[in-house]
């Protein structure tokens, strides 16, 4: 009765994992199916995203441009009171303004004095900061400081010049002795 018993319990065994296999084989294609087709769809969504992305800084620097008319910029006065209480009510310092206009903070401080007046590029732009609101101006000058940093010196150099100080400090404190000595 034994082999009997043994003999039937494998085939049901066998019988039951080619049911299983039936069933799974299919289920195992779909499934990479989806796995493939979720991985284009990520990929898609990768490409996508960074294409969004890239229009929206587009957009907003197209935004952040300071366009103004010739005519406005003929028909607006400027006066130095009026270019300070432009800076201030933006809170921007005049160096900030400075980086803004492409000027130096001289010419800003002698507009804001009277000796000078701004020429007419650099007061279009003047007239189109006042168009921005303080946010605005601030994604400017930072997208502006951002351009104008100076390129720092070379590591090379500034050891170089330490060097030649440590030197110099050197040759001076062995003349102090000699003369201390003498």
């Amino acid at each position: 009765m034994g082999k009997v018993e043994s003999s039937i319990k494998s085939e049901i065994l066998r019988l039951a994992r080619r049911e299983v296999r039936g069933a799974f084989l299919p289920l195992r294609r779909e499934v990479r199916a989806m796995r493939l087709r979720l991985s284009g769809l990520s990929k898609s969504f990768t490409l996508l995203d960074r294409v969004a992305k890239e229009k929206i800084r587009q957009d907003e620097s197209r935004k952040l441009q300071l366009e103004v008319s010739a005519e406005e910029v003929k028909a607006s006065r400027l006066t130095p009171a009026r270019i300070r209480n432009l800076r201030e009510k933006l809170g921007l310092s005049q160096r900030e303004l400075a980086i803004l206009a492409g000027v130096t903070i001289g010419a800003i401080g002698l507009w804001e004095k009277g000796k000078f007046r701004p020429a007419m590029n650099k007061k279009a732009v003047l007239v189109g900061l006042r168009k921005l609101g303080k946010r605005d101006v601030k994604k400017l000058l930072a997208t502006k400081a951002g351009e104008s940093t100076k390129p720092q010196p070379k590591k090379g150099k500034v050891k170089a010049a330490k060097a030649r100080m440590r030197t110099r400090k050197r040759v001076i404190r062995q003349a102090k002795r000699a003369r201390r000595k003498a």
